[in-house]
């Protein structure tokens, strides 16, 4: 009777302030914050390949190696940054009792794919000179079954959650997994540290939050994170809220992305109850110490933002992957892949989280990005792009040294190369000034554009000093 009464009065009915406050504070703070939070990033670093993607590529590889396909499958592929590199990683795993049985020291190797190069495949057979043998598995069995072992090391009355394989940045694989500890009564699980564990040795390490390695990227699992955040805006004004005031809950679908600190955060939409096109804003949650902003922006789910891509090539019949945020120049962006029925990448679309009329498609992210920025110079009074309150504008005057031009999708581009600074490419069409089809080598300009991390910058104002053009009251008629 006592556990039963316990039970009962540890549920939402009971305890719903307790849940909604199992988050920690949520920081509230306008859209324009975004870009000092998620610095603006380049576009060869922005993740293309999604986890089915990642998958196709890992079993091609697999598949041409005859003798570990017989043996072994892959396992489940994570999101990582490895050296500053994002890559999905994942390992070996045996495909049965007697697969284990006759290799029972180990599978011989791990997946890495590049999530931003679906070239940039590879298979990890050793580590620092040393073959790589993953002997502790989620479904090995005996002793080196991996919850087996860590039970019978001290953990048989841990709570441990989100056994994610993980790689350090010298490529040895452990297993990361999550403690947490019952907050609420039975319920309410809350993170307090997380189990690193060798997958080649067993030997195991525990470290709070505030201790665990650089390289760990997830610490609150997805799961749990979802369940805070829903509790969080189901319970804003308490449990009995028939008329569901001010209720708040998450998009469908959460994705990791990366900050300006290098830290990983769990991202997903905000809408209100009953809501299912438009969001109140998104958050970010650092996947580590829990902290929680929410971003106040009115816009599109990811849903949304999905379809709009795919209308964008509607007869092309392709299919979207699930959006990644990205800071593109200050804007608040969804960058995801358009595959055809054989799960091949084809094309690469960007959609305005606050607009998602806002679209930019290409056959790779350069001309994806460049018809973003025409996009939203379309949906500006006088074509122009504004940047970000936290986007730095960097303005001044240069020699232009070349000049090419180029057509793409039916537009002329113009690609300039300046006295300074050097080493850079300047890309803008025609749209910013009249005088851009007109300039030549040995003209003095004025270039504007946002402190930017290619050698390849999108223009946002151009000014042509060499080139002087007045306006007249009349013209008169010989």
């Amino acid at each position: 009777l006592h556990l039963l009464l316990t039970s009962l009065f540890s549920t939402e009915m009971f305890r719903s302030a307790s849940y909604q406050q199992l988050l920690g504070s949520v920081k509230s703070v306008k859209a324009s914050e975004f870009g000092a939070d998620v610095a603006p990033v380049a576009l060869d670093k922005i993740r293309i390949i999604d986890q089915d993607v990642a998958l196709r590529l890992g079993d091609k590889v697999i598949g041409e190696q005859p003798a570990l396909g017989s043996q072994t499958h892959l396992g489940t592929f994570n999101i990582q940054s490895v050296n500053g590199e994002l890559v999905w990683v994942a390992p070996l795993l045996h495909s049965g009792f007697f697969k284990w049985w006759s290799n029972a020291n180990g599978t011989p190797a791990y997946v890495i794919v590049s999530a931003t190069n679906e070239r940039d495949v590879r298979l990890v057979t050793a580590v620092k000179g040393k073959p790589v043998r993953i002997k502790y598995q989620p479904d090995a069995y005996f002793g080196s079954n991996l919850e087996r072992h860590l039970y019978f090391s001290g953990y048989a009355a841990t709570g441990m959650a989100d056994f994610t394989f993980e790689i350090d940045d010298e490529g040895t694989p452990h297993w990361v997994i999550s403690l947490y500890k019952n907050s609420i009564g039975f319920f309410g699980e809350d993170v307090y540290g997380v189990a690193v564990v060798n997958a080649e040795t067993g030997d195991i390490k525990e470290y709070s939050i505030a201790d665990a390695p650089a390289w760990v990227d997830r610490i609150q699992p997805k799961e749990f994170i979802v369940e805070q955040l829903d509790n969080w805006g189901a319970y804003i004004n308490g449990y009995w809220n028939f008329s569901k005031e001010g209720i708040l809950q998450t998009t469908e679908g959460m994705s990791l992305v990366y900050g300006h600190d290098g830290r990983s955060y769990w991202y997903t939409g905000l809408s209100s109850a009953g809501r299912d096109q438009g969001t109140v804003g998104f958050v970010l949650v650092d996947t580590r110490t829990k902290s929680t902003t929410w971003y106040q922006q009115a816009g599109a789910t990811e849903e949304a933002a999905m379809q709009s891509a795919k209308g964008k090539v509607q007869e092309k019949g392709y299919e979207a992957s699930f959006p990644i945020l990205y800071n593109i120049s200050g804007i608040p962006t969804y960058v995801l892949s358009l595959k055809d029925k054989a799960g091949l990448i084809k094309m690469i679309a960007l959609v305005s989280v606050e607009d998602y009329s806002i679209v930019g498609v290409g056959d790779n992210l350069k001309e994806a990005h460049r018809a973003y920025i025409e996009a939203y110079k379309g949906t500006s009074p006088n074509g122009s792009f504004n940047l970000s309150n936290n986007q730095r504008k960097l303005q001044h005057t240069a020699r232009i040294s070349r000049i090419a031009t180029d057509v793409v999708g039916g537009n002329a581009y113009y690609y300039l190369y300046a006295d300074y600074p050097t080493n850079k490419v300047f890309v803008g069409s025609s749209s910013l000034s009249p005088t851009l089809p007109l300039t030549q080598a040995g003209d003095s300009v004025v270039l504007t554009y946002s402190d930017a991390r290619t050698e390849s910058i999108e223009l946002h104002d151009f000014r042509n000093l060499s080139i002087r053009l007045a306006t007249t009251d009349s013209v008169r008629i010989q």
